[in-house]
């Protein structure tokens, strides 16, 4: 097995809840010998699973390691600016496939099709073509790619077609990489860059090394889906287990250790 057969292991493994599973059985075998150890140790895996689960966890972790950037706000002004040189294109990146049973086709991921809706809002906003970037993912070589997925949805739900669409791309350097080779014959400028706001902070890093190796003068603007809208104050269900908390735990972690590791 290779590493990428091993990664969706790996990463399960050190995700929450798993470490602090792990600590509570560490701390229960110490029950016996050192009591005053164990129970500690216990105590502080179960409230870090509590935490984890939690939307207030989940802001935390996120603000502490990755510091999203904000969505865009004001697009009337973004367009009222124009780059320098060259056009503006929307850009989204894919995130996966499926094949559901309710479909005779395969079918966009969820957050694929989050990211793919706002991309279109943005292009029909804007007036900006769109473009979309995504393969297949690394050990999956199955059926279509997520950027014929996503050109017929469009096409066929939305009634937006893409304007290009990236097909070579198994992960989010290659997002980059292969974008930025399609849009370097295009005479593009800037970019608005469409993804789940946990994911633009490695996004940006990808794309922006692959603009400056390409050589090109090319704003990137990132364009942040999803996005909680969060109250000034914190309410009672905050500190409670939720679904959402859980996945934007780790949906952060997993970018953040992505990061670390340079992928």
């Amino acid at each position: 097995m290779g590493l990428t057969a091993v990664k969706p292991l790996l990463t399960a493994l050190v995700l929450p809840p798993v470490p602090w599973l792990v600590l509570v059985l560490m701390g229960a075998w110490q029950l016996r010998r050192r009591p005053w150890l164990g129970w500690p140790v216990i105590v502080t895996a179960l409230l870090l699973t509590w935490f984890s689960w939690t939307s207030l966890g989940a802001v935390a972790v996120t603000q502490a390691l990755l510091k999203p950037p904000p969505p865009l706000r004001d697009l009337k002004a973004l367009v009222a600016r124009p780059p320098a040189a060259g056009q503006t294109v929307v850009v989204v990146l894919g995130g996966g496939r499926n094949e559901l049973q309710e479909y005779p086709f395969t079918a966009p991921s969820a957050i694929t099709l989050e990211r793919l809706r706002y991309g279109i809002w943005l292009s029909r906003q804007t007036g900006y073509p769109l473009l979309f970037s995504g393969g297949k993912a690394p050990g999956d070589e199955r059926g279509l790619t997520e950027a014929e997925v996503a050109t017929r949805v469009a096409r066929d739900e939305f009634r937006h077609p893409l304007r290009w669409a990236e097909d070579r791309s198994r992960d989010t350097h290659e997002n980059a990489v292969q974008t930025i080779e399609l849009l370097r014959r295009e005479n593009v400028g800037r970019i608005l860059l469409v993804s789940h706001d946990l994911h633009l902070p490695r996004a940006l890093r990808h794309f922006e090394r692959a603009r400056d190796a390409a050589g090109l003068v090319l704003e990137i603007v990132p364009a942040g889906c999803a996005v909680p809208d969060r109250a000034e104050r914190l309410t009672v269900y905050d500190f409670f287990p939720s679904p959402a908390g859980i996945w934007r735990l780790r949906y952060a972690l997993r970018e953040w250790l992505g990061i670390v590791v340079g992928a």
